[in-house]
């Protein structure tokens, strides 16, 4: 059943605190050259549409603070209401969120779900025709305000499975727009290429069978694997329920080829959260064909005096545990923690948990597991009997001890000194979190651009990829413990630990990122 979008409330007073109030920027006001430089660039103001999905909020909320802090231009946040809610609980419509260096704000807009998409209940076609619809007229009229406040938005940017909100920028006068690609540049070159003369390869391959059948699908890469690309390529019935995607991918692909727009218009740009060391080949392949820019790793915590003891709350979708893993981190030796969550949607059968468990009794290393209260995906029967087993292996005196939560802080977890190892599905901001901190991957991917991000993981040499079973794609005990082992290996550590430097240096001042984002910035700051 469709819900009623609700009316958003009016808006808070227009916001007058863009600016950083670090030090140097107040010296540099000083100057009246400068101050009014300054100026105009306050005038540039970027809206960042999102799905309603903590993998697309929090990369959003990553990157706006980046343009704001480092950029020095307004950011606003536009999620759905029911993101919104959750993030904001005692607010709704607009809310700005004020730290040292600037403020973000953060504004809602109803997608016809405003009670949130129960994955068990709705459709998903359904959904998307809505998001479309409804996102569109809303969306239109977070512009509208704006502009009325006299914040006139110029860039829009969107994540992914927002296509519609281009030409709703564009119809309200926003001359530039671009998406913002939270997802390995490999996916989005496999996208590019299958969409552009690589489908009959790629659907051959797929109907083998054969997780490893090669695809020689991107120009200057190796192969790739069915296993490798993101699993929506690999659909080969109009049954299938996420059969959709394919074409919300195919129309992203024409918006985004050089002159797919006509008219005259500006291109539609791709700000990439990656940087050029970790996918050269990828965005090599990409540049003759799309305006890519490789701004990543967007992690705004690598910009903190202490990245480790952040004070203001994420503001995620989930309830986060209290900070009593923090305290229990710092009772473990450097290197020597497991860490486990499969992110913010995948889900684990109650076998798969029961592999992991005595992986985990096995191995007899300390761990730290994230399971949330939807991630058990089967009966009630099973629900209780995952809680069981993963309260059983937390408790057992497996040499290291164990803790399970619910949600938790990940960047501050991936920062911590104990952290050795982190089991992951691999989502892409799990991956670049993993990379940017140096701790080393078992990535056990699912769906979607997972198997990619794997593919990139072990490309450069930072995890491993662990095999799952045939037929329920279950990683077993034994499986998942050598893959804990060969991560946790001196070998590895070490190549993580480069890596970390790689990607750090990327976004430094002057780093190849950094100046990617700073030069794009400045195309939309008035002259």
């Amino acid at each position: 059943m469709v819900r009623e979008p609700c009316r958003v409330a009016s808006p808070s007073p227009p916001l007058h605190n863009y600016s950083s109030e670090q030090p140097s920027k107040q010296a540099a006001a000083s100057s009246p050259i400068m101050a009014a430089a300054m100026a105009r660039r306050q005038q540039a103001h970027f809206l960042i549409v999102t799905y309603p999905s903590q993998g697309h909020v929090t990369p959003a909320r990553h990157l706006a603070r980046r343009l704001v802090h480092g950029a020095g231009v307004r950011a606003t946040v536009c999620v759905p209401v029911s993101a919104f809610r959750k993030m904001f609980p005692a607010d709704d419509g607009e809310v700005v969120v004020e730290e040292e260096g600037g403020a973000v704000a953060y504004a809602a807009y109803s997608d016809g779900y405003d009670g949130g998409f129960d994955r068990a209940v709705d459709d998903h076609t359904r959904y998307m025709a809505q998001l479309s619809t409804v996102g569109a007229r809303t969306v239109a009229g977070v512009l509208r305000r704006l502009r009325g406040e006299g914040r006139p938005v110029t860039c829009a940017v969107y994540t992914l499975l927002l296509p519609w909100v281009a030409g709703v920028a564009r119809d309200h006068g926003v001359g530039a727009v671009a998406v913002f690609w939270i997802q390995p540049t490999t996916a989005l070159a496999a996208y590019y290429h299958y969409f552009r003369g690589g489908r009959d390869a790629v659907v051959a391959a797929a109907a083998s069978g054969d997780a490893s059948a090669e695809v020689n699908l991107l120009p200057g890469l190796p192969p790739l694997r069915v296993r490798d690309i993101p699993s929506f390529l690999a659909i080969t019935s109009d049954d299938d329920p996420f059969a959709f995607v394919l074409s919300e991918f195919a129309e992203l692909i024409d918006t985004l080829e050089r002159g797919g727009g006509g008219g005259g218009e500006l291109p539609t740009y791709v700000l990439a959260n990656t940087f050029d060391a970790m996918e050269r080949d990828a965005l090599a392949s990409l540049r003759p064909h799309i305006d890519v820019v490789a701004v990543g790793p967007v992690l705004s915590f690598l910009h903190d005096a202490d990245e480790t003891k952040t004070a203001s709350s994420p503001n995620d979708l989930f309830d986060h545990d209290g900070g009593g893993y923090l305290d229990w981190l710092g009772t473990k030796p450097a290197r020597s923690v497991v860490y486990i969550s499969f992110g913010s949607s995948s889900v684990m059968s109650k076998n798969q948990v029961a592999e992991i468990a005595a992986a985990m009794a096995e191995s007899k290393k300390p761990f730290l597991w994230v399971i949330r209260k939807d991630n058990c995906k089967d009966d009630d029967d099973d629900n209780e009997a995952i809680k069981k087993l993963v309260a059983a292996a937390a408790a057992a005196d497996t040499g290291g001890g164990g803790m399970a939560v619910e949600w938790c802080d990940q960047a501050r977890v991936l920062s911590h000194a104990s952290v050795g190892c982190f089991v992951t599905h691999c989502g892409w901001n799990s991956t670049v979190e993993a990379v940017a901190c140096g701790v080393p991957v078992v990535a056990a991917p699912q769906y979607s651009d997972q198997g990619t991000s794997a593919w990139v993981v072990e490309r450069i040499g930072v995890g491993v990829r662990a095999a799952a079973r045939a037929g329920d794609g279950v990683v077993e005990a034994a499986e998942l413990g050598r893959c804990v082992g060969a991560a946790m290996s001196e070998a590895v550590a070490g190549r993580a630990a480069a890596w970390r430097e790689e990607a750090r240096a990327a976004v430094a001042r002057g780093g190849a990122s950094e100046r990617n984002l700073s030069e794009f910035v400045r195309r939309f700051v008035p002259k």
